[in-house]
């Protein structure tokens, strides 16, 4: 970044240019940072200058980043959120609190979390907003890159600087439409292999997973005929064809309310861990202590199926 060669660097350019792209509005940005908008546009102007870029430019009725302004903002966000980390108070009033959030993770997850998370975020920290992000088909460095300041779920990351904290334990069950053949007496593995052709949910558009593991040890296989990358957009095509799926815990009230009937799936599958990670960087951020713990009781209030986390 050019800003950062300059002798005179003024800091609070990072601040304005870490509102003007979440907020991608001037106004919005001057509202933000409680100052005029020909304040926050005489700022706007010298970020261009200090960038050599025009960083926000009209397109219509609203105003977009440029391609430069979209490859810093992550690592204009994450100098700033460390910049408030350090000279933040150990003690902090939420309520004063101006913030956005991002979290990642399953969509399903969201679904079922957001509503209490959105009512909490009302009564204790109203100035805070949460930006729920899906996952990605790649394994992106959401949190070290600054992307996300929040991953939940199945937490497979392996990059040594990410805290990770295990919450509880998922299993998968199997879903089908009401009145499917499958539901129709003993469901043994020959059965639930053969007697259906099946719908994977992978992200990264994987044909295979656990439950072709565990049918291999038995010498069986099941016939899959494709994937998507979401329990929801899985759940939808089952309830209109004889595919069989799989789905969480956590999805299963999805299910229900599509008509779906869940069952037991006769292998043994591994379970999958549930819980949060974070990049060290929020670690002493009190306001993201706070969205940790509003999020550590709500994924602790396991559904039916789940179990906590085993202790070391």
């Amino acid at each position: 970044m050019h800003v950062a060669q300059s002798a005179n660097l003024d800091l609070n350019l990072l601040l304005a240019l870490d509102a003007l792209l979440e907020e991608e509005s001037v106004q919005g940005a001057a509202r933000r940072l409680h100052l005029s908008e020909p304040a926050m546009s005489r700022t706007l102007g010298r970020i261009r200058k200090a960038l050599g870029d025009p960083v926000l430019v009209r397109a219509g009725r609203r105003m977009v980043p440029t391609p430069h302004a979209l490859a810093v903002r992550a690592e204009v966000s994450a100098v700033v959120e460390r910049a408030r980390a350090l000279f933040a108070p150990r003690e902090v009033d939420l309520k004063a609190v101006h913030r956005t959030f991002t979290i990642v993770g399953p969509d399903t997850l969201a679904a079922v979390l957001a509503p209490a998370l959105f009512a909490r975020v009302a009564r204790e920290a109203p100035g805070i907003r949460v930006r729920f992000l899906a996952e990605s088909h790649a394994d992106e460095p959401y949190l070290r890159e600054g992307i996300a300041d929040l991953e939940i779920g199945a937490i497979d990351t392996t990059a040594p600087e990410v805290h990770r904290e295990m919450l509880c334990t998922d299993r998968l069950s199997g879903v089908v439409r009401a009145g499917h053949p499958l539901l129709e007496g003993e469901l043994t593995a020959e059965r639930f292999a053969s007697g259906a052709d099946h719908l994977i949910v992978s992200r990264r558009g994987r044909l295979h997973g656990p439950v072709d593991a565990a049918l291999a040890d038995l010498g069986l296989s099941r016939r899959v005929v494709g994937t998507v990358g979401t329990f929801p957009a899985s759940l939808l095509i089952i309830r209109d064809t004889d595919l069989v799926g799989l789905l969480t815990s956590w999805a299963l009230p999805l299910a229900a309310s599509l008509g779906l009937v869940a069952f037991d799936v006769p292998l043994p599958l591994p379970p999958l861990e549930m819980g949060l990670a974070w990049h060290p960087r929020h670690e002493a951020d009190p306001a993201h202590a706070w969205l940790r713990g509003a999020v550590r009781e709500l994924l602790s209030a396991r559904p039916e199926g789940t179990r906590p986390a085993q202790r070391p």
